[in-house]
């Protein structure tokens, strides 16, 4: 391009406003700078792998004619275009498309990527399933746990209904001392206790409390012909066990 000649005619005769002259050079600018781009589209090679693909697009999109060797011999042996393959008509009509391989990756390389992904998934899917199996054991343990504290619980109650009965009895025969010191409630504990009590108490706690329980129960019913669990003082043993379920809660339900 010619350089604009500023003290010419014609660039006097322009237009000199502030602002327009300034936009319309911009206009042919980018008009200019698109023509460009046109034009070197228009002149630009295709790269090979451009002209084989649109080749073979071309050719996969046209139908099969009579130059084709294939199809000519489909043709002799009594095949029309669009008909379905196989002596019946229950064969394919469309022909198997070509699976094109553009990666620069191996062979194998998709089923291999395809496997690592189904392990994946199935390693999240164990995870999950021993997950699942973990929080389930930890309800089921704590369930056993809360029913094991509610019957330790229970028992401890029994034990102690058990041993206000037995004072009871006992002082009824005129027994001063118990004969186990764990058979009577005992009294609140003074904190100036000596040490042979504290020897006392740890032998007596060695028994659980379901064995106390059990002994004290056989005790009040050979000693006073009581049942805990009835209520009532039977007159002999022969009273007893004719009329006594058994000696246990159990025995009772």
């Amino acid at each position: 391009d010619e350089e604009e000649d500023y003290m010419s005619d014609l660039f006097l005769k322009q237009d000199v406003r502030p602002g327009l002259p300034m936009v319309r050079r911009v206009k042919e600018a980018i008009q200019k700078e698109e023509k460009q781009k046109e034009a070197n589209e228009k002149n630009r090679q295709k790269s090979i792998k451009e002209e084989e693909k649109e080749r073979r697009d071309l050719v996969l999109k046209s139908a099969l004619g009579n130059e084709n060797k294939g199809f000519a011999l489909l043709q002799k042996m009594g095949y029309k275009s669009g008909q379905a393959l196989g002596k019946s008509g229950e064969g394919i009509v469309e022909p198997i498309p070509l699976n094109i391989k553009t990666g620069r990756s191996g062979l194998g390389h998709e089923e291999l990527k395809k496997r690592k992904a189904e392990e994946k998934l199935e390693n999240y899917r164990q995870k999950l399933h021993m997950k699942k199996q973990a929080n389930e054991q930890a309800a089921d343990q704590f369930r056993i746990r809360f029913k094991t504290k509610q019957e330790e619980r229970k028992m401890e109650g029994d034990l102690r209904k058990s041993q206000r009965a037995c004072q009871q009895l006992d002082m009824q025969k005129d027994i001063d001392v118990p004969k186990e010191t764990w058979f009577w409630i005992e009294p609140e504990e003074d904190n100036k206790k000596d040490e042979e009590d504290k020897e006392d108490e740890c032998t007596s706690s060695d028994l659980s409390v379901s064995e106390k329980l059990h002994t004290l129960t056989a005790y009040l019913r050979e000693e006073h012909f009581y049942c805990i669990w009835c209520g009532t003082t039977y007159e002999d043993s022969e009273d007893l066990s004719s009329n006594c379920p058994g000696d246990s809660a159990a025995d009772h339900d």
